[in-house]
This record gives C-alpha cells, sequence and structure tokens, in this order.
C-alpha cells in the first residue's frame, strides 16, 4: 500500500442462473485477472455464485450444495494470489435461508456477512426465501468451515485497509449497516448487490453511492449482477461503481460485463476523517468481530487514476461558468457586507494592470453594483514607477475608464528616489530594498488616500502569492481587505477570463491582453525594447506547479515525497521530473519561511476549501522547521 493506495475492483462476470459449476469458473478467471492486474480487493455481485433470480430453486437442497461445492472450488484455485475477494452464495443455518457474502483470501473464507434488510415490495420477494440478519450473535457454519456474522476485515501490515460490507438494499435503507461499519473504522465499504435496471433507477443509484461515500468519509465499491440472469421480469446492467469520498474513480459502461478499476487512497481517507473532529472515532466503540488478513500491498502500482493538473479548477468545462460566477459572488458579497458595515462608499485599488488587480477591480464592480454605490466611488490609482511598462500602464487604465471607476496616475518615482537618498539606497542596486522601496510607497499611497476618501484599500495578493510569500510585507501585504485572499493564481486566470468572455468591446479586448501579460510584480526596469523584464515565474516557478502542491500540502496533508508522486502523474510531458523535484523543493521551504507573513493578514471571504488565514483554516507557527519534509526530497532519486 505505497503511499496508501490500494488497486479496488468491481467483477461482473457472465453468469448462469443455477450453474454453480459454471459461475465458479467465471468467477475464478475474474479474481486471477484482478490478481494480475495488482488489484487488491475485488467485489464480484450479490448471489453471484448462484445467480440472483434463481427464485424457489433457493429451496432446493441441490442448489444449496452446489453453492457450497462451488466455493470452495473458488477457493482452491485462488489460494495463491495475492487478493481479497468478496463473493454472493446462499447460506442455511438453523434451519433458516440467509444471503451472504463471503470474504475470501488464500484459500479461507475470512468471513460470511448475512444481509440484514431483505426487501419484499415491487419486484422483490426476497423474504419468501431468506431471512433478515439481526447481528446479534456470531455462528459457526460447519459446513464452510467458518463464522457468519458482523464483521470488519483488516490487513495485518496495513491497519488503513480495513473494509466492511453491506448487501444491495442494506444501502438503500434508511439507517445502513454501512454507518456503523464507517464509524467503526471501516475505511472501505463493499456492497454486492443485485439490482434491476428501470428507467432512472441508474442515477438515483449513482447519487445514493456518491454520497453514502462522501457522507462516511470512505471507499464505496457497488458491484451490480449484469448479463446472464434472468430476464423472465428483470433486466440488470452490471452497472458498478467505485467511489472515494463523494469523487467517482471508476464506473462500468451501461449493460457490460468485466472488470473495472479504481486506485483508491486509503491515507486520504483517514487524513480527512482525522481532521474533522465532529466524525467519531473508531476508538469510542468496542468491535470485536475484526477478522485479519494478510497482503503483499507494498509493491508501487502503476496508478490508474487521474490528477487534474490544476485542482482548484473544475475539471468540467460546462460547469466551469456558473462556478466562476459563484466565485465572483462570493467575493463581491464579502466586501459589500464590510462597505455596509463601515458605511463605506469608497474604495481604493492600486491597479497595475495585472491579473490580481484586474480581478480585485472585477469584485468590487461587482460590490458597488450590489450595493447600488456610483462606480465613481471605486478609486483605481496605477501609480508608474521604475519597473512599469508602457502597455500594462496602458491596460489598467483603459479597464479603469471601462467600469466606470475614477481614475488617478501618481507617479512615485520622485517619491522613492526621496526615500532611496533618506536610508542610503543607490537606484543602480537592484536588490530587495530597491524592489521593496517601491512595493511599501504604492503601499502608502493607497492607505493615505483611502484615508482622504473615508474609504477602504482592497487587497490585490492572490493564494498563491500568500502559499510563496510573494508579497512585500507591509507592501502589498497589506490592505483593509483582501478579496483574493483565497484565489489560487490558476483560478484567478480563469476568473478574469470569465469577465472577459461575457463582456464586449474594449473593455473585452483589454482583458485578454491582461491575461496574456506575464506576470509580475515590475519592481525592476524593463528590457531595452520596454517589454517586462521580472517574471514571476522564472524566478520562483510556474504557479500551475505551486497550486497543484498547495492543494495536495494543505488540503489533502500529503507528503512531499506523494505529491511529487502524483505530480510526475499529473504533468507527465509538461515537465521533467527534476523540474517537478526543483519547484517542489522552492514550494516547501518557502511555505514554511513565509508562515510570519500569513499570521497578520487583513481579513478576506473564504471561497474554496483551502484559504491560509490565521483566522480561518490555516494555524501554523512562524518559526516550524520544514526540516522533515525537506528531508524527503532530499532522499528522493529520479530514475
Amino acid at each position: 500500500m505505497k503511499d496508501g493506495f490500494i488497486r479496488c475492483g468491481c467483477a461482473v462476470p457472465d453468469l448462469k442462473v443455477a450453474d454453480c459449476n459454471y459461475n465458479a469458473e467465471e468467477i475464478i478467471k475474474a479474481v486471477r485477472e484482478a490478481a494480475d492486474n495488482g488489484c487488491s480487493l475485488l467485489t464480484l455481485p450479490e448471489l453471484c455464485i448462484t445467480g440472483y433470480t434463481c427464485g424457489d430453486l433457493f429451496l432446493s437442497k441441490t442448489l444449496l450444495n452446489g453453492a457450497a461445492n462451488a466455493l470452495r472450488h473458488i477457493l482452491e484455485e485462488t489460494a495463491e494470489l495475492e487478493i481479497v475477494f468478496i463473493v454472493g452464495l446462499p447460506v442455511t443455518f438453523s434451519g433458516k435461508l440467509f444471503n451472504c457474502a463471503a470474504v475470501c483470501c488464500k484459500g479461507e473464507i475470512l468471513g460470511l456477512v448475512p444481509k440484514k434488510n431483505i426487501p419484499n415490495y415491487s419486484e422483490f420477494y426476497e423474504a419468501r426465501h431468506f431471512t433478515p440478519w439481526s447481528g446479534s450473535s456470531l455462528v459457526f457454519i460447519d459446513e464452510l468451515d467458518t463464522y457468519m456474522g458482523d464483521f470488519l476485515f483488516c490487513d495485518k501490515n496495513n491497519t488503513d485497509f480495513i473494509f466492511g460490507v453491506e448487501i444491495c438494499e442494506d444501502l438503500w435503507v434508511p439507517c445502513s449497516p454501512s454507518e456503523e461499519l464507517a464509524l467503526r473504522g471501516a475505511l472501505i465499504i463493499c456492497n454486492p448487490s443485485a439490482s434491476d435496471e428501470v428507467i432512472g433507477k441508474k442515477e438515483y443509484r449513482r447519487k445514493l453511492v456518491e454520497m453514502q461515500s462522501a457522507k462516511l468519509v470512505c471507499g464505496y465499491i457497488y458491484t451490480d449482477c449484469g448479463f446472464g440472469e434472468s430476464t423472465q421480469d428483470m433486466i440488470f446492467s452490471g452497472h458498478s461503481m467505485i467511489y472515494e469520498n463523494g469523487s467517482r474513480l471508476a464506473e462500468s459502461k451501461p449493460f457490460s460485463s468485466g472488470i473495472i478499476y479504481g486506485d483508491m487512497d486509503l491515507e486520504r481517507l483517514a487524513g480527512e476523517r482525522r481532521r474533522m473532529n465532529t466524525y467519531p472515532r473508531s476508538s469510542d466503540f468496542k468491535y470485536e468481530r475484526m477478522m485479519e488478513f494478510e497482503l503483499d500491498t507494498e509493491k508501487e502500482l502503476t496508478l490508474g487514476r487521474y490528477f487534474p493538473r490544476t485542482p482548484f479548477v473544475p475539471s468540467d468545462k460546462s460547469d466551469l461558468a456558473a462556478r466562476c460566477e459563484e466565485i465572483l459572488t462570493m467575493q463581491a458579497t464579502g466586501l459589500a457586507t464590510r462597505l455596509r458595515h463601515i458605511g463605506g462608499k469608497t474604495a481604493v485599488i492600486g491597479l497595475s494592470g495585472g491579473l490580481d488587480s484586474t480581478l480585485a477591480l472585477i469584485v468590487t464592480v461587482h460590490a458597488f453594483d450590489m450595493l447600488s454605490l456610483d462606480r465613481k466611488g471605486i478609486i483605481a490609482i496605477t501609480m508608474p514607477c521604475f519597473g512599469t511598462t508602457k502597455r500594462t500602464k496602458s491596460n489598467a487604465l483603459t479597464l479603469a475608464e471601462e467600469y466606470g471607476a475614477s481614475i488617478r496616475e501618481i507617479d512615485i518615482s520622485a517619491s522613492v528616489r526621496q526615500h532611496f537618498k533618506d536610508i542610503g539606497q543607490s537606484e543602480d542596486v537592484h536588490d530587495v530594498s530597491y524592489e521593496n522601496g517601491q512595493a511599501r510607497e504604492r503601499t502608502q499611497v493607497i492607505m493615505d488616500i483611502a484615508n482622504m476618501t473615508g474609504g477602504i484599500v482592497i487587497g490585490t495578493g492572490d493564494l498563491s502569492e500568500l502559499a510563496l510569500g510573494w508579497a512585500t510585507y507591509n507592501g502589498d501585504h497589506m490592505s483593509m481587505y483582501g478579496v483574493n485572499c483565497s484565489i489560487p493564481k490558476t483560478l484567478v486566470r480563469h476568473l478574469v477570463a470569465y469577465e472577459a468572455d461575457r463582456t464586449s468591446g474594449e473593455l473585452s479586448r483589454v482583458l485578454e491582453d491582461i491575461l496574456d501579460t506575464p506576470v509580475s510584480p515590475e519592481l525592476l526596469p524593463p528590457s531595452e525594447d520596454g517589454m517586462i523584464s521580472q517574471k514571476t515565474e522564472d524566478i520562483v516557478g510556474p504557479y500551475e506547479l505551486h497550486d497543484f502542491f498547495l492543494y495536495y500540502m494543505v488540503r489533502c496533508g500529503f507528503s512531499p515525497k506523494k505529491i511529487f508522486r502524483i505530480a510526475k502523474i499529473a504533468f507527465e510531458g509538461a515537465y521533467s521530473d527534476d523540474t517537478i523535484l526543483k519547484w517542489l523543493r522552492i514550494f516547501v521551504r518557502r511555505f514554511f519561511s513565509q508562515q510570519f507573513k500569513r499570521s497578520c493578514l487583513p481579513d478576506g471571504p473564504k471561497v474554496g476549501s483551502v484559504t491560509l488565514s490565521p483566522r480561518g483554516d490555516w494555524r501554523m507557527p512562524s518559526d516550524a522547521s520544514a526540516a522533515l519534509w525537506l528531508s524527503e526530497l532530499d532522499d528522493m532519486n529520479i530514475v
């Protein structure tokens, strides 16, 4: 289970109703195929040894004996395989018949889990044959040499690899067995099922599995029976799914057989539960019915799961416009609430012609419109100095004009030169004091104008810059309300692009040009041809990489080693392994060393699941050492 990943599978074999020997051979094929593909946990359909639609044949001793013999044969043929798998069969005890899932590993039945909720409505009539399990005791089944009852199943070597089983209807009832199983520690729920297909049921079933996995913060493996079941009155499509905490890892095609796989991250699931203090801890429950197994899961999987390069941006592009509108509305609502509270009629923005200040202006325009305030109360100030280019200055002025904001141009060159003279800074020495002196002068200007106009300064810095500490302390680091504080750079770009798409004319043109402008603080003189010479991503690295690192480190709590592994998958073909490792080291160093800037941030709206506000989601000592995190990367060997 390297880095917490295990491969899970749903197998839907072609079956013949009541032909246990044929079904056993198909099951053996599926288990072997899954094991060959690195699968550690495989779930097959409900009653797959006999078929679900046997009807009154379930009362036949011949069928019951055939099912038991078929299970023994399956165990013999799979004894050498490194896999746990679940098959369904009818089991008799004390004169009653139970619908059971047999959990099997290396030639043994770890335990039989009986179905608790027996449907007997509409097209279902299971109560005619099966008895619901009360779960009050364990019973020994002599014929199969194993116990039947409520169990959790756990790998001796990997305590996060712990799962429970519920069967079909158990999921559809108000109080599912999976709820108790999860509370007692199960990180995965397996559901061997026989859910027939009717119009609309597929969507409902999908939502049920999705929400159960999200609510329980677990992996959910749902395997439905398919081809070969009787079509006398019901059709089965083999609709199978693997979900992880509300996210789909795999789903079968309609009316298909075969195996689907999902590489589940148990480390992430365990981490999510730890961070939720409302999630009851498994130590609060006594659960003595733990069946242990032992698998070799330390081999490194060639992961088949998808990792988006931009985890902060919706992967479904059809949802992107709606998400952008929602985010802009959230940002604007936060600012409008602050303005109304203080009775503010003006807002001051240092408008550079770059992405971040552009987004801040867009949000401020929305907030003023919400409050029916005159946009002239938005005071956009462009403050050219040594590094300002004609392109960014022109874009800033055009942008403010198109939005109907008030415009002020204040050249701070003379002020900065006087400041340099006062402190003994040479204008020819382009060091950090040279750069930060300009940034702090700009902040002083907009703060004082806000005082003069009875307004507030709108912060422009984004989440990515805060993570890297790419801000001048008490310069652009400071404001009176930071509207972009939880918007990462990759998302800033999409928000500005969304605004460009829904506007027209000169406003749309200037927004497109801003999107095409390199990210830069413009604190160093332009090149000889007047172009931007100081490009942020050349200095601190590509923001798409840093946003990727930020998401998985802060939101998921992953180690640098694991982040590097999944980054190689996500950015294959875009960056070499050496490049990813280089910028990951820089991210970790900067993230730790720059916490002191984040410890005193101004207020700003939380928009997504990741924020670095010291009053919100992130509390980190400013003097924490990065040594452990960096040591993981120092030990990496790139092949």
